[in-house]
């Protein structure tokens, strides 16, 4: 077994998808560490969604390989047990429980007993106050605690449901476009929010805003009609003349 495979949360090795004739992933590889923070940039159509697809098990490869946590084969997984592996999907637009308050969102999502005893008994409220607090002060909610989910502005929206995401204490998070719509305020307070989880949780962020991605400070993975076109630094990857013709333009 490789070094790549046995040190990486999530491996991906010639990993192919198509619909109908059109390849979605052509040959498709690359590797994220543990507690790694990803940036996967590329222009519309060059295989992110479905590579999100696929590692949530929602898509099945017709060929290729795609391991999590060293040994565990998603594409044999289904949705609901990749969840349970420890994976995590935030889509672009906010899905939060509009009636209930920060609060009780994060207890609702919080890792744990979710049987009717345990919720009949009370479990979450005995055990959860200092990691709700922890997770209000990670997603800079901890004044708008008692604030109903649907009062707070998009990116508020936004952070919360990544903090409902680390309830359930992923070593995953997939991240799609969090900063679009927000104000740029809430971009730069964003990136920090994403830096400071990664460490402790793998993050891999698809995005197209490039001031963002810069300010993530991370590794960039650029993909192009289903493969890796260039990997590298922000900078390294934005001078790369491929990436300028396919994507970033002149």
């Amino acid at each position: 077994m490789s070094a790549d495979l046995t040190d990486s949360i999530l491996y991906l090795d010639a990993v192919s998808v198509s619909f109908d004739g059109f390849r979605a992933l052509h040959d498709l590889s690359f590797v994220v560490g543990r507690g790694e923070l990803r940036a996967i940039i590329g222009p519309n159509g060059a295989g992110k969604t479905t590579m999100m697809d696929v590692v949530t098990g929602k898509t099945r490869p017709d060929k290729g390989i795609v391991i999590f946590d060293g040994s565990i084969d998603l594409t044999t997984r289904d949705e609901a047990s990749i969840a349970a592996f420890g994976i995590g999907r935030k889509f672009q637009k906010p899905t939060v429980f509009d009636g209930q308050t920060v609060e009780d969102s994060l207890l609702l999502a919080l890792e744990g007993p979710r049987s009717a005893f345990s919720a009949l008994f009370g479990w979450r409220s005995r055990v959860a106050v200092e990691q709700i607090i922890d997770k209000l002060a990670i997603i800079r909610l901890g004044d708008l605690r008692s604030k109903l989910a649907g009062s707070l502005s998009h990116g508020q929206k936004q952070w919360l449901e990544i903090g409902m995401l680390l309830a359930q204490n992923p070593k995953l998070l997939l991240v799609d476009e969090p900063v679009a719509g927000m104000t740029d305020a809430e971009t730069e307070e964003t990136a920090r929010l994403l830096t400071s989880i990664a460490g402790e949780h793998a993050v891999v962020v698809v995005e197209h805003d490039m001031s963002f991605v810069r300010a993530l400070g991370c590794k960039v993975t650029c993909l192009h009609e289903g493969s890796v076109l260039a990997e590298g630094t922000i900078d390294s990857v934005s001078a790369n003349e491929r990436v300028i013709d396919v994507y970033l333009g002149r």
